[in-house]
């Protein structure tokens, strides 16, 4: 038998979730392939000349109405992510594409700071990790998170950020510092605690325990921390739900928040054929379970839906979320950040200068 090829279908390169380039929706040409894909996909990194670092949206579903992404694609290479098919945007797929071409804004630093000097910025929360994560691999070396957050402290602006990776606690001190004017809040997002799973689903992601690790360490440090769970699989970890809010909550979590699958654009091709690689005798439940909470079909777009879902497994979902934290002392997703302390670095300076 072909090494990439199986019953199942085409194998993803070693350390990938996804197998498949599916064919980018706004080109008209595509390409496939006849031969084999390699055994292993390495990551490529180009850098991206943006002017500008934070972006805005209106949506109410979410807690936050500015962020900044350092980069863009994302090495973790969760099979779920919803951000898969913002690459098409730059003229890849949102398949294997997503996971092994990252583009770096190395100048994220400068050009936050200089959109919070401006009078135009209005201090706000601002969240770091609205489409990618901002810990993936690369940002070991690069460092362009933390120089973000150093920008941050200065003006003191409030920060909230979402990870699956435990190097986030290499951060714990400026983070400290934050919390000090209730300017911080971490969340570590867990989907699920069966590490042969996490594999699958999210192959560079750091590994569940190392994010329950991370919850004790920031906590430890005096960083408010929350869970997110999130995705929910329909028929795959939904059972897992109360066994994550309880071991976040031991490791020192205060709030939890949770958030079902959702499948837009080449996500749902992607996960369809991953759960036919990997559970095709559980594929037509996951995938059915999926479709009656997002009203027939795999993903509804429609504001007020698309982070909840709808129909009765969405409310038994909500309802053992809620009993769960109950349980287990966990509040609602509150991260009551404080603008209180923001300041412009130097204006106190040169008022004291002119009188």
């Amino acid at each position: 038998m072909d090494r990439t090829t199986s019953p199942k279908g085409p194998r993803a390169p070693r350390g990938r979730a996804a197998a498949e380039n599916p064919a980018n929706r706004f080109t008209r040409l595509s390409l496939e392939l006849e031969e084999p894909g390699p055994e292993v996909a390495p990551t490529l990194y180009f850098d991206d000349t943006s002017k500008s670092i934070l972006a805005t949206n209106d949506s109410p579903d979410l807690p936050f109405d500015a962020s900044l992404n350092p980069y863009r694609g994302c090495e973790h290479g969760c099979i779920y992510c919803y951000a898969r098919p913002t690459h098409e945007y730059l003229g890849l797929s949102a398949g294997l594409d997503f996971e092994t071409r990252i583009f770096v804004k190395r100048q994220a630093a400068e050009l936050l700071r200089a959109e919070l000097m401006s009078p135009r910025w209005r201090p706000q929360v601002l969240s770091i990790s609205g489409v990618t994560d901002p810990y993936q691999p690369i940002e070991r070396k690069l460092g362009l998170v933390r120089g973000c957050l150093e920008v941050l402290l200065d003006f003191r602006n409030p920060v909230g950020i979402v990870t699956k990776n435990h190097l986030v606690c290499r951060d714990a001190d400026l983070l400290g510092e934050l919390a000090g004017f209730q300017a911080s809040a971490v969340y570590l997002s867990i989907t699920t605690l069966d590490a042969e799973l996490a594999r699958r689903l999210e192959p560079r992601a750091s590994h569940p325990e190392e994010r329950l690790g991370a919850l004790a360490e920031l906590s430890s440090r005096g960083v408010p921390v929350g869970v997110l769970v999130a995705p929910v699989l329909p028929a795959l970890t939904d059972h897992e739900l109360p066994a994550i809010l309880e071991a976040a909550a031991r490791a020192g979590a205060k709030s939890a928040a949770f958030i079902p699958l959702r499948l837009p654009g080449a996500v749902a091709g992607l996960f369809e054929a991953w759960l036919e690689r990997h559970f095709p005798e559980r594929k037509d439940k996951v995938l059915n379970r999926l479709r009656s909470m997002r009203g027939g079909r795999l993903n509804d777009p429609r504001f007020g839906h698309r982070m909840r879902g709808e129909g009765v497994f969405a409310e038994q979902l909500r309802s053992l979320f809620h009993t769960s934290c109950r349980r287990h002392g966990l509040a609602g997703r509150s991260d009551k950040l404080s603008v209180a302390a923001f300041r412009r670095p130097g204006s106190a300076l040169q008022l004291d200068l002119f009188g």
